[in-house]
């Protein structure tokens, strides 16, 4: 069976723009950049996909991902890629949110040719403590628990405060278009991440790379930190009164801060 493309619109603005792709992260879909789009459809062409298993890419409408047991990054990755070729972009600005920013830095690993720059928010690159005993619960208990029960307790981990909220919903209103396989096999996805993410951490690949994090995001800010200050091509702006997903906690500071970067990048 051929495999499917992607669920992917497209906002074209004209050819002398750049292309802005988003790469939401597991359990959401594209709807999480609804804060983003109507700024960025003004200054760039935009390109918005569900990743295979969410959204309208959800596995009732493409049969060939079911009998999957589990995805790869490279695999997902590739996802995107064919409708990157599909749609004509050569080349594109990358914005990702939470897993989508490890999705991205895959793409850049394989094809650096395609990636103009990377803007990664609430980057997960080193599970802390707390962290890595939330995966493993969750791989443990995948089978027998119901995913929403697990999802719910992560997000509220990840995110515990009044003021996420709306981030919180969000996401678990989404998750619940998952299904418990889908579920399972994207948690399968994360065997061996940590491994992939120590590799990124040493390894600096030399495309300009935005990190966006908000200052209550306890779990993965300081492991970026750290990174921002070994890579050269790498800049940190932390966004205040923020947690993991702030592009929805405060998405004016976080549109200025992408579109101001991928301008000074293209029209320099």
């Amino acid at each position: 069976m051929e495999q499917p493309l992607l669920y992917h619109k497209i906002f074209h603005l004209s050819d002398a723009h750049p292309w802005v792709v988003f790469v939401h992260g597991a359990g959401g879909s594209s709807s999480i950049w609804f804060k983003q789009l109507r700024d960025f459809k003004e200054n760039f062409n935009v390109l918005l996909l569900d990743l295979r298993g969410h959204g309208k890419s959800s596995t009732n409408i493409f049969e060939h991902w079911q009998s999957k047991k589990a995805y790869t990054f490279d695999e997902v990755s590739a996802d995107i890629i064919k409708v990157l070729d599909h749609v004509g972009i050569n080349k594109a600005h990358f914005i990702g949110i939470s897993l989508g920013t490890i999705i991205i830095r895959v793409i850049a690993e394989h094809h650096p040719e395609r990636v103009a720059s990377m803007t990664l928010g609430g980057a997960v690159i080193r599970f802390n403590t707390r962290s890595k005993l939330l995966l493993w619960s969750a791989q443990k208990a995948k089978s027998f628990v119901p995913y929403m029960w697990l999802y719910r307790f992560y997000a509220w981990i990840l995110m515990p405060r009044k003021k996420h909220v709306e981030s919180r919903n969000l996401f678990v209103r989404e998750a619940k278009k998952l299904y418990q396989k889908e579920f399972i096999r994207w948690i399968r996805i994360t065997t061996g991440i940590s491994a992939l993410m120590k590799h990124f951490r040493e390894r600096e690949i030399s495309i300009p790379t935005l990190y966006l994090m908000g200052d209550e995001d306890h779990m993965f800010l300081p492991s970026v930190k750290e990174v921002a200050l070994k890579h050269k091509n790498a800049l940190l702006k932390v966004i205040k009164d923020s947690g993991h997903v702030c592009n929805v906690d405060q998405p004016e500071i976080f549109n200025r801060l992408s579109i101001q970067f991928i301008k000074k990048l293209h029209f320099a």
